[in-house]
């Protein structure tokens, strides 16, 4: 019978035959051990050598790292797994053998590591952040379909951008010029005038000239808006979303952030009501830490974000930052119109912002005022100006970066790990 490794618990017992390549070995002089993986996860095979035929033994003496191999044996319990069980093998047969694999069990320079990302990408550690990654994704279309969501695709190309031109990537459109999309909303408030309530899953791109471990140039965003949705009312979906994805994470990778070494503790108090600081006592809270360099009117840095992440260790959201610093689209708060009706969810554990939203303009008049205050083009916007002409309503909306909520759930520093191909600076291959 043909399985994979992820299915073999359903054959204590039973002979069964895995698709497999070579992780790692080791032996003695009776006993190979493979460490076999096959996609699906990791297992160890045993070879007794007393129990095969002689060339069976010698082939798994001389296996090759990542050598693609069938396999076939009876799946036996061992509590010393972290799978619980393992196979004892009594055939194998080599499909492929591979030589010199560059990443050997050795530590490598991360640069090496990103030269061969298409090999690394194997490893038992960024097979478990992928897992993670696809966990969150697969969480996110169940939250979103479950709560009356309809999903919209917005267009990767565009002739207009969300918040200014500065950091977009500029290409041409036959005889125009277009950009690559550093956002969805603005597609995405048209989808919600539509259906009510909808959301987006795709590809953004920065232009922005970062290194830091939170940057990456491509990154996927899923971007919610909601028609006849004020701005509280978003900020409860935003953390029910949120406590729903980390527990499914919990529940269904225990697995994969075991081998992370993730600390689920820190994990599992990430339940809904988020707290909440507004920017204005984020400015004294700063001050009273020891942070001179921050004024009222500065947007907040990596050190800030931390450092008010680390007070709360919980998710925490910063409301109402100075409309200066925003982009020209967001709602006015009525309490201080000097601010406007936002948020930036931080993440605990240093890794920043993973969520902005706001309420949207819904006033024709004000929206064509920003517009022209921020020096953008009025016909590029007219479609969305139309939203605001035919049957405006009150609507709200946010966006989340995939790759720095995998970053904080896995618990990995860096998201270059936590996209499969990631695209930096100075970083187009492989």
């Amino acid at each position: 019978m043909k399985t994979t490794i992820k299915e073999a618990k359903n054959h204590i017992g039973e002979e069964v035959t895995i698709g497999a390549w070579l992780a790692n070995k080791r032996s003695s002089g009776k006993i190979a051990f493979l460490q076999l993986r096959d996609g699906t996860g990791f297992m160890q095979g045993v070879v007794v050598k007393s129990e095969v035929a002689e060339d069976i033994f010698k082939t798994a003496k001389s296996l090759t790292q990542e050598s693609s191999i069938y396999v076939t044996g009876e799946i036996t319990e061992d509590n010393r797994s972290d799978l619980g069980y393992e196979m004892q093998v009594k055939e194998i047969k080599v499909i492929h053998e591979a030589h010199d694999y560059p990443i050997t069990p050795k530590n490598h320079g991360t640069e090496f590591l990103m030269d061969h990302r298409h090999l690394w990408l194997r490893s038992k550690k960024q097979h478990a952040v992928m897992k993670i990654r696809n966990e969150i994704i697969r969480a996110t279309y169940e939250f979103f379909n479950n709560n009356g969501f309809t999903k919209i695709d917005p267009p990767i190309l565009t002739a207009s951008a969300p918040e200014g031109t500065s950091e977009l990537f500029h290409t041409k459109y036959f005889d125009e010029d277009a950009f690559l999309s550093q956002s969805g909303q603005l597609y995405m408030e048209a989808a919600a005038m539509a259906h009510g309530k909808v959301f987006s899953f795709g590809p953004t791109f920065r232009a922005e000239k970062s290194k830091t471990r939170r940057h990456l140039i491509e990154f996927w965003m899923i971007e919610p808006e909601m028609a006849f949705t004020n701005h509280e009312e978003s900020l409860q979906v935003q953390e029910n979303y949120v406590a729903f994805v980390v527990q499914s994470v919990l529940k269904n990778c225990a697995l994969e952030l075991k081998v992370l070494d993730r600390d689920t503790s820190k994990l599992e108090k990430v339940v809904a009501p988020f707290p909440r600081i507004s920017y204005d006592e984020a400015i004294t809270f700063l001050h009273e830490a020891g942070f001179d360099d921050i004024e009222w009117g500065d947007d907040f840095g990596a050190p800030h974000e931390t450092a008010i992440a680390n007070h709360y260790d919980l998710p925490v959201f910063i409301v109402n930052y100075p409309t200066k610093i925003k982009p020209f689209y967001m709602q006015p708060n009525p309490e201080n119109e000097d601010t406007v009706l936002c948020a930036d969810l931080i993440a605990p554990e240093g890794y920043g912002e993973i969520i902005g939203g706001s309420e949207r303009i819904n006033d024709l008049a004000l929206l064509e005022t920003r517009i022209n205050a921020h020096q953008l083009d009025p016909e590029s916007y007219q479609y969305y100006l139309d939203l605001r002409k035919y049957g405006s309503v009150p609507h709200s909306g946010f966006g989340l970066g995939l790759e720095r909520t995998v970053a904080w759930i896995a618990g990995v520093e860096h998201v270059r790990e936590t996209s499969p191909f990631p695209r930096l600076l100075n970083r187009l291959y492989p």
